[in-house]
């Protein structure tokens, strides 16, 4: 069973930035972050593969966005730089366990999640 913890979410003006981390127990897992905005289903953010050597970004994010992890902590990171009002949403992180390269980005595919924070960006 892997329980995990995020932090890191508030509320900041459009152009600022936040860090989310998600701190994970037990072993090391393929991971990813989710967000689900306002009335809305759940989006695909960003993944890392149990080795930190594969990365893959939704396309909304791509260039603001910089998923990254410390096997040694456990934790996974999303900084997020130039937010914008669209990117309000309650952020989730997510772990299944795969082999070391492999990346997944579909909801179902994940296994654990966290209780979500929220990320509000003002206009």
């Amino acid at each position: 069973q892997v329980q995990l913890v995020e932090s890191g979410g508030g509320l900041v003006q459009a152009g600022g930035s936040l860090r989310l981390s998600c701190a994970a127990s037990g072993r090391t897992y393929t991971a990813a972050w989710f967000r689900q905005p306002p009335g809305k289903e759940h989006e695909f953010v960003a993944a890392i593969s149990r080795s930190g050597g594969n990365i893959y970004y939704a396309d909304s994010v791509k260039g603001r966005f910089t998923i990254s992890r410390d096997n040694a902590k456990n934790t996974m990171y999303l900084q997020m730089n130039s937010l914008k009002p669209e990117d309000t949403a309650v952020y989730y992180c997510a772990a299944v366990q795969s082999p070391a390269s492999a990346i997944r980005t579909g909801f179902y595919e994940y296994d654990y999640w966290g209780q979500g924070t929220q990320v509000t960006v003002s206009s």
